[in-house]
């Protein structure tokens, strides 16, 4: 096979180690092959980044092992060498002959011959960012837990709060919620609390708030009710940070929100996973692929085998299917129009992968071209294909036992 890397190295990374294979191709064609174990403690890394640095290494592969991979990967990325990051599943080798030595040195084989796709890593900035965000959506779903918990809670003490008031935890709940932690278990009093339209809803609160609340009830409302104040606060001292990492991408995150369904979290999310150069994927089905948002490819004997999606990126998957239920409940627009024309054939789950897909396809272009988005309107469909609409009603009418006659609106 073609010698594609003359200088290049393999590393095996481990939580305490990482074993580096090296082959040096030389002037006659023969190949050096130099193995050692290094540490990953700072100083062992920099004495790896030494190591490369004195035998004129200019590429490295390194299987995606965890998050064991990030330092070493964040270290010799300062030196200017190029870098793979490889999935596991793409160069398995031999069963049977695995040994730590053993996979570096297949590693950097087939990184040798060009055998080796590097996996999506953005620049330093942007991953800096999407640590950020990451770190925000789990905090945000710690939240909803809790305030599952304080709904559990309330069950168990028969206050049905829930059932009545949308949000539990609104200004009415709250101050219902204060009420009945400094002991007051009087409904017509704890109902007299209700702020807004809530107040239309009185004669329910009574009975909802008519309750057998015990001391351990209180006991546990007030450490949720705690922690959910101190989730709120550090996701708000989060969003700070969020938005100084977020300054010089502010262009980018105003062009996203164009998109219907698209707000400025999920803007932000979106950039924070993947950034805002598209020069990376060759076009909008490969990102979409990456992504996770379109069918799987498995076909044996000219059968097609299944179509499952990949797992993709869980994280822009998950903000990509929030903004695709947004978009199928909002009217309107070329993307409700594409959901509901699925979902009547798919399902709705099918309609919503569907356009998650198209949502990251035109952000790909927007990105690329630096374009706001315009939306091709909610009769697109019809204006599509309009002969067929008219024949499918056509036949549709005749089947009913009409006999349909077709007349131009404008001669009308």
């Amino acid at each position: 096979m073609q010698v594609v890397h003359a200088q290049c190295c393999g590393l095996d990374v481990h939580k305490r180690g990482v074993v580096a294979c090296m082959l040096l191709t030389q002037p006659d064609g023969t190949v050096e092959r130099r193995t050692s174990t290094f540490g990953t403690m700072t100083a062992d890394l920099l004495a790896l980044h030494d190591w490369l640095g004195d035998h004129g290494v200019t590429h490295i592969a390194l299987e995606s092992t965890g998050v064991y991979w990030r330092p070493v990967y964040n270290l010799l990325e300062e030196a200017g060498r190029t870098i793979l990051l490889v999935n596991p599943q793409h160069m398995r080798a031999v069963p049977g002959r695995k040994t730590d030595v053993k996979d570096a040195e297949w590693l950097a084989d087939l990184l040798r011959h060009g055998l080796l796709t590097g996996s999506f890593i953005p620049p330093a900035p942007i991953r800096e960012l999407r640590e950020l965000t990451r770190y925000r959506k789990t905090l945000v779903q710690q939240r909803a837990d809790e305030v599952n918990r304080v709904q559990k809670t309330l069950e168990g003490a028969n206050v049905k709060l829930a059932a009545v008031a949308t949000d539990v935890l609104g200004v009415s709940g709250r101050q219902m919620l204060a009420a009945l932690l400094d002991g007051q278990d009087d409904p017509e009093a704890l109902a007299e609390l209700a702020r807004g339209r809530l107040r239309a809803k009185l004669p329910e609160l009574r009975r909802a708030l008519d309750g057998r609340v015990q001391p351990h009830h209180r006991a546990l409302l007030a450490h949720q009710l705690a922690h959910i104040d101190f989730l709120e606060a550090t996701i708000a001292d989060l969003q700070q940070e969020i938005a100084a990492a977020l300054r010089p991408y502010d262009e980018a995150v105003e062009l996203l929100q164009t998109i219907p369904g698209v707000g400025p979290v999920a803007a932000m999310a979106i950039v924070a996973e993947i950034g805002v150069d598209m020069g990376r994927f060759p076009s909008g089905r490969h990102l979409a692929s990456w992504a996770g948002v379109c069918p799987g490819n498995k076909e044996s004997g000219g059968k097609r085998l299944s179509g499952k999606t990949i797992q993709g990126n869980v994280w822009l998957r998950g903000m990509l299917g929030e903004v695709a239920w947004s978009i199928a409940r909002s009217k309107g627009t070329y993307l409700h129009a594409q959901y509901h024309r699925i979902a009547r054939r798919r399902g709705k789950h099918k309609a919503v992968v569907a356009v998650a897909h198209s949502v990251l396809v035109i952000i790909y272009h927007m990105l690329r071209d630096q374009r706001p988005y315009a939306d091709l309107g909610p009769d697109y469909f019809d204006r599509l294909d309009a002969a067929r609409l008219q024949r499918h009603h056509v036949r549709r009418l005749e089947q009913l036992g009409y006999t349909v006659t077709l007349q131009p609106q404008e001669a009308a």
